[in-house]
C-alpha cells in the first residue's frame, strides 16, 4: 500500500504552481529544505520522479503532469469535505476565498467587505484580484471558492449567477465637455487608450468599437483604469471606463464624462462557483450581499455620472 500524505500533496501542488522550491516553501510557510524532503519522500514512495530540477526552475515530468491532475482532484475533494462541515453549521463561517477582476475590485470591495463583515461575523474573507482566466483556473482547481467576473464565462464546470448590469462611460479631456459624443465608428479614428491584453474589459471596449484585438493601435495599453484616466487628463487620447469606476478614477483628473447615445455599451457582472461546491446555498446568500453592495455603490456614483 502506497502511503501518501495530504501534506505531501499540498506541498507538491505548491511546487507545481510556483515552479520554484523557495517560492513554494514560502507559500506553504515552511523552510525550503523541509519542502524538498517532503517532495523527495513523495517521489521515493511512488518510485517515480515527479520533477525535472535545474538551478533556477523545476518542471513536471510526463508522469508528474498526470499525477498533478489527480492530486488537484484529491485536494479539491478534501476541501469540499471541509465545506460540507461548514454548511452543516447553518451559517457562513470560516475562510471564504473570493476572486475579483481588477476592473471591479477597487470600487466594489470596500462596500462589499463592510457588508460581509456586518452580515457574517464569523467569516474570514480572503481576496484574490487577478484576470478572469486566472480566476477561472484557480476556481476549477479548488484554490478559490467563488469569483466576481464579467459574464458569461461559458465554463461547463461552473455555475453563473448574474448580479447587476452597468454601462460604460466615455472619458475625454475637460475641454471636450459638451462636444458631440463620437459613434463607435468615430471611436476607431481616435487614440483610444485601453487596458493591456488579458483584461476582459479591454475586449469589451474593442468589441463596442468594432476593433479587432490583433490590429496594431496608436495608443496606450495600461495596467489599470487609473493610468488610462490620468493619461486622458494629460491630453493623450480618450478612454472608456465602467460606471462603478467613475467616482474614484475621475476625482483627481481634469477630464469630462459623457454617455454614449442610443444602445449604450455595458457589461453584466456576476458570481461563478463550481457546480460541485457544497457551499452553493451559502454562496447564493453571498451573491445577494454583492448585489446590495453594487446597488449602494451605484447610488453614490449617480452624483458624478453624466445624465
Amino acid at each position: 500500500m502506497i502511503n501518501i500524505t495530504l501534506k505531501q500533496l499540498r506541498y507538491f501542488e505548491a511546487l507545481t504552481r510556483h515552479g520554484h522550491f523557495g517560492r513554494a516553501a514560502d507559500a506553504c510557510a515552511i523552510s525550503q529544505p523541509a519542502l524538498s524532503i517532503q517532495i523527495k519522500e513523495l517521489e521515493e514512495t511512488l518510485g517515480v520522479v515527479l520533477f525535472e530540477r535545474s538551478a533556477r526552475h523545476v518542471r513536471l515530468t510526463g508522469f508528474g503532469q498526470d499525477f498533478a491532475e489527480r492530486a488537484r482532484e484529491i485536494l479539491r475533494s478534501v476541501d469540499e469535505l471541509g465545506d460540507l462541515a461548514r454548511v452543516a453549521q447553518d451559517r457562513m463561517v470560516g475562510r471564504l476565498r473570493i476572486g475579483v477582476i481588477p476592473t471591479v475590485a477597487p470600487y466594489l470591495l470596500p462596500t462589499l467587505i463592510q457588508r460581509l463583515n456586518a452580515r457574517h461575523d464569523g467569516l474570514d474573507v480572503h481576496i484574490r484580484e487577478t484576470l478572469t482566466q486566472r480566476l477561472i483556473t484557480e476556481l476549477l482547481e479548488g484554490r478559490l471558492d467563488t469569483a466576481i467576473v464579467a459574464l458569461p464565462v461559458s465554463e461547463s464546470g461552473l455555475v453563473e449567477t448574474a448580479l447587476f448590469e452597468e454601462k460604460f462611460v466615455l472619458v475625454r479631456q475637460a475641454s471636450d465637455a459638451g462636444a458631440p459624443v463620437p459613434s463607435p465608428e468615430g471611436m476607431r479614428e481616435m487614440k483610444l487608450l485601453l487596458l493591456e491584453e488579458g483584461h476582459c474589459f479591454r475586449d469589451q471596449a474593442l468589441s463596442f468599437c468594432s476593433l479587432r484585438p490583433a490590429l496594431p493601435r496608436d495608443g496606450l495599453d495600461g495596467s489599470s483604469l487609473s493610468t488610462l484616466v490620468q493619461m486622458v487628463g494629460a491630453g493623450i487620447g480618450v478612454t472608456i471606463i465602467p460606471e462603478m469606476a467613475v467616482a474614484v478614477e475621475t476625482r483627481s483628473a481634469p477630464v469630462s464624462l459623457a454617455r454614449f447615445p442610443g444602445d449604450e455599451p455595458g457589461r453584466t457582472i456576476g458570481m461563478v462557483w463550481r457546480k460541485t461546491s457544497p457551499l452553493a446555498p451559502q454562496l447564493q446568500d453571498i451573491a445577494e450581499v454583492v448585489r446590495e453592495a453594487a446597488e449602494a455603490l451605484a447610488r453614490r456614483n449617480r452624483d458624478v455620472l453624466p445624465l
